[in-house]
Formats: C-alpha cells, sequence, structure tokens
C-alpha cells in the first residue's frame, strides 16, 4: 500500500469549502487514469472512465475535512472560530491548529485554566464556545496574516501505528486514497459501464457536492465511498461496536440517511465473497454520507450501496485505521466496478 501518498492526502489541508489544495492533489495523481476530467461550479473532480455501455455509475469520496473558520480576532489577538462539521469539543483541549491565511500560521486551542476555574466549572461539560485560538503572536502581527473567513485545519501528522495508520483526516482522505488507487488499478481495462469517480466537496456540512454531482452525472447505480465508526475499544458491548479494526472493509447495509439498495447489498457481498476479500456488515444509526446524495438526487434515484472503511477516533484530533482493512475497501470497489455486468436488477 502507497503509505507515502496516503500521508501526502491527509497532510493536504482541507475544510470544507476550502478544499482546492486536496483538488490540485487529486488533479495531479489521476493524470493519465481516465479518459476525461471535469471539475463543476462547486468544485467537484468528476474523473470518467468510459465503458462498454451508456450506463453510468458513479462513486463519491469526499475531499474536505472537518475544520473551523475564524469569525473574531479580538483586541490582544486571540481568534474566535466556528466549526466546519462536527467536533467533539472535549477532543480539542491545548490542541495545535493551522489557520491559513495570508500564510499558515501555528495556533493552540485555549480555554481557561482549570487552576482558575470554579468547582462548577470544573464539572461542566465543555463547549466549542469555551475556546479560542492563540497564536502567540501580537494583534498587529495577527490581523497582518489573518482575516475574518480564513479556514483553519487540525495540525497532526501522518504516523503508521503497528498494523494501523494514524492521522488527522482519515475522514475522508481514506476515501480520496482508495479512489486514486482504483483508478490506478482499472488502467488498461474493460469495465462495463462508464464510471464516474467523482471527489466530491462539503460533505461535512452536508453532502453538498454529492447532491450536485448527482443531478449533473443522473447515474444508475452509485457506490458511496466513506469511513464509519470503529467502536471496538474497551467497555463497548457486542452490539454497540458498529465495525472493527482489522476485520475487513465494511459493506453498509444502512446509516441515518441512506437504506442501501438491498440489490447493490446482495450483489457487493457476492463480489466479496467470490474474489475472498474479507467484510463486515455496517449499521451506522447516526450520521450519514455521500451515499444518500448518489442514491436520492437523480430522477427515480439510484441503485445505491456503500464502501465503508472501520475507523476509530472520528471527528477527533486524530484517527485510526488498519491497512488490511484500507486494502480491502480497494480490492473490493475495484472488483464492483469491473463487475457490474453481473449486476441482478431484480429485487
Amino acid at each position: 500500500m502507497n503509505t507515502t501518498l496516503l500521508a501526502e492526502i491527509c497532510k493536504t489541508p482541507g475544510a470544507p469549502g476550502f478544499e482546492e489544495k486536496v483538488r490540485q492533489l487529486v488533479l495531479k495523481e489521476i493524470k493519465g487514469y481516465v479518459d476525461e476530467v471535469e471539475i463543476d461550479n462547486l468544485g467537484n473532480v468528476y474523473a470518467i472512465k468510459r465503458g462498454k455501455s451508456d450506463k453510468r455509475v458513479m462513486v463519491g469520496a469526499h475531499m474536505d475535512e472537518i475544520g473551523f473558520i475564524v469569525t473574531h480576532i479580538d483586541d490582544n489577538g486571540f481568534i474566535r472560530f466556528h466549526t466546519l462539521g462536527g467536533f467533539d469539543p472535549k477532543t480539542l483541549t491545548a490542541q495545535r491548529v493551522i489557520l491559513h491565511g495570508k500564510k499558515d500560521i501555528i495556533g493552540v486551542m485555549a480555554s481557561k485554566p482549570i487552576h482558575v476555574m470554579t468547582a462548577d466549572e470544573k464539572n461542566k461539560v465543555a463547549k466549542l464556545s469555551d475556546y479560542f485560538i492563540d497564536t502567540g503572536m501580537p494583534v498587529k502581527e495577527v490581523k497582518k496574516l489573518i482575516t475574518i473567513g480564513d479556514s483553519i485545519t487540525r495540525e497532526r501528522a501522518f504516523i503508521e501505528m503497528g498494523e494501523c495508520v494514524n492521522s488527522k483526516s482519515l475522514d475522508n482522505r481514506l476515501a480520496v486514497f482508495i479512489l486514486i488507487e482504483t483508478l490506478k488499478n482499472l488502467k488498461g481495462k474493460e469495465i462495463p459501464h462508464d464510471l464516474y469517480a467523482v471527489f466530491t466537496v462539503q460533505e461535512e456540512v452536508g453532502i453538498r457536492g454529492a447532491n450536485v454531482a448527482s443531478l449533473k452525472i443522473k447515474p444508475d447505480f452509485g457506490f458511496g465511498l466513506d469511513t464509519t465508526i470503529a467502536f471496538d475499544l474497551p467497555g463497548a458491548a457486542a452490539h454497540e461496536k458498529i465495525t472493527e479494526l482489522g476485520k475487513g472493509t465494511a459493506i453498509k447495509i444502512m446509516d441515518a440517511s441512506t437504506i442501501c439498495d438491498t440489490r447493490m447489498v446482495r450483489y457487493m457481498k457476492k463480489v466479496a465473497d467470490k474474489n475472498k476479500i474479507t467484510w463486515q456488515p455496517e449499521i451506522l444509526t447516526a450520521g450519514g454520507t455521500d451515499t444518500a446524495g448518489i442514491q436520492r438526487m437523480t430522477e427515480g434515484g439510484s441503485i445505491a450501496g456503500a464502501i465503508s472503511i472501520p475507523t476509530r477516533h472520528l471527528h477527533q484530533v486524530i484517527e485510526m485505521a488498519h491497512k488490511d482493512d484500507i486494502q480491502g475497501s480497494i480490492d473490493l470497489l475495484t472488483a464492483c466496478v469491473k463487475e457490474m455486468d453481473e449486476f441482478s436488477m431484480k429485487f
């Protein structure tokens, strides 16, 4: 597995609405592997590989990561912000972030020190409004470099830990990586239907890119590609785990925004078993992915399913996934695209 490329994709900043640098990296990596490339007004990248028929298969992998946006700079140079995507506030204490202004500068998520908190304050659950960003710079210097509306991302390096990878932004740079590697696998190979590999924008704030892309493509078939919760941790009951690291790629059955087409779920299971790809089922009762836009935002709907990558510590400062599950996701998506002529329309 090309962990060097995965590390570069994870490192590249791209909060929702600010995906430019990720988009440029994607365009560089897919060059020569597809027949056509388009970019729409919202910033989605369409990598199109023509097949034997004109039926359309859409795969969506969002480029954006959860982040923040600057809303205020006070008289002392401390910065207030608003979230772009969902965060658990308690995970932000004393974490480093990168502010993307005229140049990138490091800041620290700061809050009231515990030493001067009242007893009531110590027992309260942290709120996002409790935090501000300290750059260690005087206000004049801050305002030279940072303006209201600049984006902010987490500062965390990609590392390999045992059999896993650990980084910020695995949600959803894992899917970006998997889709790029799938296109490379398909180079020179004939596929049954036209493939629209779409690197979408603004998923973390409401699957906006996928909605627009699906309206444009009008897919017959679709696959969402995203991370999912692996709550295989101390204290988790068996029924709470959703997925587990190292137990294979996950085939989505449903999440809070999508019930996957039973025909597609059946097809994906069949393809996985045929190709000896280890898989596990996924039912996620909260949260959603681009799969919803792919499935619903076209006349009559598309026959859609999803490949999910089990990930620990989702929407926190760092996230973790197993290398075998990542490779299994590449293998399953490649096989599903190649064998779509074996898909059965029967309910």
